[in-house]
Formats: structure tokens, sequence, C-alpha cells
């Protein structure tokens, strides 16, 4: 807009200055319109030569020299022209010819002035548009990395289950077949969720009670939990199936080495703008499972909360004595 409100001053500036030296309105318009149409036409020429060619390390040398050569194009255009139709006008052609120099500079700046907008402009927009495909390419690799979590974790408590199943399938089959039932019905569910997208703490408790059962089934009356959701935490926001694989961690390390019943706990509530949830099982450091770091399953809840929130402090482990502690951190601003 500036550019243009600009345009049309030197319009009326460089008609004023012709009618101004003694020549009539007729001529002073004609020779400000054939000028500006014409150099309108160079300005328009190097846009569209901007658009489809964008000059790289040699932009400022490409700006210099098309500058100058449209510039002695669009001078050559302009005084052949104006001679041509005034060529009975015996004074205002020496008037023009005395003016080439000016009018030159001035189209020199005007059309530089065009290169370099057009230049920033098409530089701007090819920013952009290399920004966004650099978005949607990470996008589309978190999304591929979350599937891959996800593909790793449902095989991995799937072999886990299945083996349960084929132990009890000679000596317990009714519960062999109970448990098949609600693996069934567990994978259902899971299979039909979007990954992508939140559930409430509700939904994802009725899963995890799913998932629950099945533990019962396998290790009886040796699994107990305990679980108390506040009101409020209950309607807060969660990545789909996120605490299966935090659970089945506590079960590891609380049952796999031990012989009693232990209990495992589960405590969710609203603080400030997010969701925080705490799970425990009881841990002998002398006597736990050997593993490198927290373990697959809180690794890769640990690698889907950053690639979902961008936060490295959302899950947290304490290994006390006798009991293990993991807590979850949900911000619900990002859901």
């Amino acid at each position: 807009m500036i550019f243009t409100g600009w345009w049309l001053v030197w319009i009326l500036v460089q008609f004023y200055v012709v009618w101004s030296y003694g020549y009539s309105p007729a001529i002073s318009i004609t020779d400000s319109a054939v000028c500006n149409i014409l150099l309108a036409g160079c300005c328009l020429l190097i846009v569209n030569n901007m658009k489809y060619y964008l000059p790289q390390h040699e932009r400022y040398w490409y700006v210099l020299l098309i500058s100058i050569v449209l510039s002695g194009t669009w001078l050559l255009a302009a005084r052949t022209t104006l001679k041509i139709v005034f060529k009975n006008e015996y004074d205002y052609t020496v008037f023009l010819g005395s003016s080439l120099t000016l009018r030159y500079i001035f189209a020199f700046l005007m059309i530089a002035c065009m290169a370099m907008i057009s230049l920033l402009w098409y530089t701007l927009q090819e920013q952009q548009e290399n920004q966004k495909r650099k978005e949607d390419a990470e996008k589309m690799a978190k999304d591929a990395e979350l599937l891959k979590l996800r593909q790793q974790l449902q095989p991995h408590f799937l072999f886990n289950s299945l083996n349960s199943v084929s132990a009890l399938a000679g000596s317990q089959p009714e519960k062999a077949r109970h448990m098949i039932q609600q693996l069934s019905d567990f994978l259902r569910g899971t299979l039909k969720k979007e990954e992508h997208l939140p559930v409430t703490l509700e939904e994802e408790m009725h899963y995890l009670g799913l998932y629950l059962d099945i533990e019962k089934v396998r290790f009886g009356n040796r699994l107990q939990t305990a679980i108390v959701i506040d009101e409020e935490a209950g309607r807060l926001m969660i990545p789909a199936l996120l605490l299966q694989p935090v659970v089945e961690n506590a079960i590891k390390f609380g049952l796999y080495d031990t012989t009693g019943d232990v209990m495992i706990s589960l405590h969710a509530e609203k603080k400030n703008d997010t969701l925080r949830i705490t799970v425990t099982n009881p841990f002998d450091k002398t006597t736990a499972i050997s593993t490198q770091g927290t373990g697959f399953g809180l690794a890769s809840i640990e690698r889907r909360l950053f690639l979902l929130f961008a936060r490295t402090d959302l899950l947290r482990t304490t290994a006390g004595e006798q009991i293990f502690t993991t807590e979850l951190t949900i911000p619900q601003y990002s859901l």
C-alpha cells in the first residue's frame, strides 16, 4: 500500500513538473501515462521473475544487474514511444532529451526498490513454507515414534498374558478361558482408540480395570489394588493408554520376585492445572529384578510424554527401601 501510494504521488508530481515547464495538460498527461505504464510493466516483470526464480547467494548482484538492465530498457522504450507520439513537438523532444538522466535514475530506484521488495517477500514465503514442511516432517516423525512405542508396548503385554494363558490352560482351563475373554475385551477397546487423542481419566481407568482383571487372573489373590481418584481428577484429560505400562511396571517389580500378597496403589488428584497420578508398589532392592534405567515400560512413557509435551520432568520415580513410587504429571493446557 505504501509503495502504491508513493507511485501515485510520483505520477502526479511528474504530471505537474512537465506541465510547469509550459506544456499543455494533454502532453503532460501523456508523458506521465506512457512513462509510468512502461515502468509498471517492468516492475510487474521483475515481480514475476522473482516468483519463479529466487536468487540465493548472488541475490544482491542479481538485483543490481536486473535493475540496471530493466531501467535502460524502460528508458529506451519510453523515449522511443514519446518521440513517436510527439514527433511534431520540437520543444518537447528537446525537454525529453535533457531529462533522460533524471528519468533513468528514478526508474532505476523504482525498479530496484520493487526488486528488493519482491526478493524479501518471496524469501519470507519460502522460509515460511520450509518451516511448515519442517514442522510437518517433525509431526510425522513424532506420530511415527508414538505409534512405534504403542506397537512395542502391546506385544510386550500380550506375550505376558499369552504365557499366563498357556500356564493356566492345563491346570485351570476355566480361568484360562476367562482370561482369554478379558484379554479380547481389552485389546478390542485399545485397538479402537485414536492414540493421538486424549481421553478422560475415568475412561482411561476403565481400560486399566480390564488390564487389572487380566493380571488378577494371573496372580490370583496375591495382587491387590487400592485406587483413589478425586472427583475433579476423573474429568481431567490424559493421553490414551498411558497408565497401563506404569501399572504393569509396578506389578513387575512388586510381584515377580515375591511370594506374598502385594498391594498396588494408585492415587489421582488435580493440582492447579495439572493431573497428578501416583502409583506405588512394594520394592526390595536386594531381590528386585535387575534392569537398566527404569525399564522399557517407564522409559517408553517418559519418551511419549516428551513427544507430547516437550518436557522431561513429567515422570519421576523414587525407589525407597520398601516402596517404589512413580509420579506422573499431565499438563491440561496442552491437551
